[in-house]
């Protein structure tokens, strides 16, 4: 495992941080997910100056972390050279309130001793402007103030406020609280409201994790996985992130150093399918309500792959050059460039997501007209571009292809249109999006199987072999048992599978030979082995996967092919994604596990 992502994530859809298994908050975004690091040391060297928050205890031996079962709240546990202990708590409040959810930006570290005699240091060292900025605390009565350009930050204690400001050592007799947060004053006892706060959001977590719908076997991975998607959601405006981090290289010294922390429409998709199969609905219902601002935010109609969660910022890349990068493995970019790129897979993926609320009973407000048109305005789009060629999936940076997997979409989004206008009963739409299927289907079989590589390839000139194209069975776009399907599986099970885990393509990209597996493309290969009936093998991926989880049961983006570490930013949404659909394909039902106790 690489040591510098063995991180544990906290948030509550407004916020969230990163924890190591020190008790450091090592990453956190300020005054939301996609904001200025406060603290940023995951980006920042050994030991830098500042951009962390973390409790240390003279003569510490040893240092425990885990999450509170079902929750979103991590306890770390220190203990020293001569048997004093010390528990942490880290949380962001998350609770119901007034018919409505309280979700601050906010984190509440609540320090404990619990035996001998504990002298600590406490290091609350935030920055701004991207490491440029230490903001000097400027102390009141019960707290300290951090004013940089954009905003300011408040630490509101029980201790000792010079202690604390001036990072002296001092024994810690009693439990004692830090609650960071806007520039506010903290109008009730900061005890009592932070253990209420505490309790009412374990209680949130544990009412939220009651009532998914999930699989008999490897309930505790799920369950975490479902937790660190819900975490990726930011709720004000519906938009979800693909990782809560940026920069953190794909591979040690390779440049491929992004910044995940926005919404892909692609992305998004696959978080939405995964958090529905756990009956987890209503992050797509406040998805479709962030997809109607972007569409209505795109007049022609051309949407971009990928958006701020709040829609309408620009995502310009840029470098963040006071910060040397995870280990030193710069640069750390701002903002990103894929933006600005003809990704055409986006309008399937919009019409996927959205395509449940037709189809469910359980929601309140199923989809309707005003919705279908809304879909048929992207789907138009769909057929537009179908052919055009683009950067694909994998956002190529070099020339455009017409690229498989994107033209697959577009069929994806006219199939399931006409599939949802038959629900609506209106059967010329149901006519006129199936025929746009079907044209478009035997367009795409017209180049995509190469006869050469025995397996369907991945753009029309010069096709090349792509883990995309395990997907094709699962979109319904060819059957399980097609002969082609099989080949496909087979060869690229043969031909991109390094040390046991699958790359996206095997061929240099704009930066030369990837050197890392993709997660992602692991979990698809396991789903596609299922599907044509070789489950075993199936469970042995899966459960190899499972083991390179980091110790809080996050994973990454990447896998390096020789010492199995973890790269790329984390929790990466399509890896916990995939350990969803598939524990959720794989796992026995519970009538066989635990009714027949087969």
């Amino acid at each position: 495992m690489n040591s510098g992502l063995d991180l544990a994530a906290i948030g509550n859809s407004t916020i969230a941080a990163l924890i190591d298994r020190k008790g450091r908050i090592a990453w956190c975004c300020w005054p939301r997910i996609d904001g200025d690091p406060v603290f940023s040391s995951l980006l920042g060297g050994e030991e830098p100056e500042a951009g962390f928050f973390d409790v240390v205890l003279d003569g510490e031996v040893t240092a425990t972390r885990r999450y509170q079962r079902n929750t979103a709240i991590v306890e770390t546990i220190l203990e020293n050279d001569k048997g004093a202990k010390l528990r942490i708590i880290d949380f962001a409040p998350r609770f119901k309130l007034y018919d409505r959810i309280y979700r601050p930006a906010m984190l509440v570290r609540r320090i404990e001793p619990l035996s001998g005699t504990c002298r600590v240091t406490i290091r609350l060292r935030p920055h701004s402007n991207w490491g440029e900025q230490r903001p000097e605390p400027v102390r009141g009565s019960n707290h300290m103030r951090f004013a940089s350009d954009d905003f300011t930050l408040r630490a509101t204690t029980d201790l000792p406020i010079v202690y604390v400001m001036e990072e002296r050592p001092f024994v810690i007799g009693k439990a004692a609280t830090i609650v960071l947060g806007p520039d506010e004053p903290f109008p009730s006892s900061l005890a009592d409201t932070t253990r209420g706060f505490e309790e009412k959001t374990r209680d949130y977590w544990h009412d939220w994790v009651r009532y998914l719908s999930v699989p008999f076997e490897w309930q505790d991975a799920v369950i975490r996985a479902a937790i660190s998607l819900k975490l990726c959601a930011y709720e004000e405006t519906g938009g979800i992130v693909a990782a809560l981090t940026t920069s953190i290289p794909e591979a040690p010294h390779s440049i491929r150093n992004w910044d995940y922390r926005h919404c892909w429409l692609r992305d998004s998709y696959f978080t939405v399918r995964a958090l529905n199969l756990l009956g987890a609905t209503r992050t797509m219902e406040d998805y479709i309500r962030y997809l109607t601002t972007v569409i209505a935010s795109e007049p022609s109609g051309r949407l971009a792959p990928v958006y701020s969660i709040v829609p309408g910022t620009p995502l310009e890349e840029r470098f963040a050059t006071a910060l040397p990068g995870f280990c030193g493995m710069g640069p750390v970019r701002v903002g990103n460039q894929a933006a600005e790129q003809v990704q055409n897979d986006g309008y399937g993926h919009v019409v996927l997501a959205a395509a449940q609320m037709f189809f469910d009973e359980r929601l309140p407000n199923r989809g309707d007209k005003a919705l279908f048109n809304l879909l048929e305005s992207v789907a138009a789009k769909a057929v537009d571009f179908a052919f055009e060629p683009d950067a694909g999936l994998w956002e190529l940076r070099g020339k455009k292809r017409l690229h498989t997997f994107s033209a697959v979409m577009s069929w994806a989004a006219c199939d399931r249109l006409s599939r949802i206008a038959r629900v609506l009963e209106m059967p010329e739409r149901t006519q006129f999006w199936s025929e746009r299927a079907n044209g478009i289907r035997a367009r795409i079989l017209s180049f995509a199987w190469s006869d050469k590589l025995n397996s369907f390839v991945d753009a029309e000139e010069d096709g090349q072999l792509d883990a995309s194209l395990l997907l094709l069975a699962e979109l319904g776009f060819v059957r399980p048992d097609d002969p082609r399907y099989i080949a496909t599986v087979d060869t690229i099970g043969r031909e991109l599978k390094r040390n046991g885990y699958m790359m996206r393509y095997a061929g240099e990209d704009d930066f030369g030979l990837p050197e890392t597996s993709f997660t992602i493309c692991s979990f698809w290969y396991a789903g596609a082995l299922d599907l044509i009936g070789r489950r075993d093998e199936a469970r042995e991926m899966f459960t190899s996967l499972l083991a390179r989880r980091n110790e809080a049961g996050l994973l990454s983006e990447d896998i390096d092919n020789q010492t199995l570490e973890l790269w790329g930013n984390i929790p990466q949404t399509y890896s916990m994604v995939g350990l969803i659909d598939t524990a959720m394909r794989l796992s026995k039902t519970w009538e066989e596990a635990f009714w027949r106790g087969s």
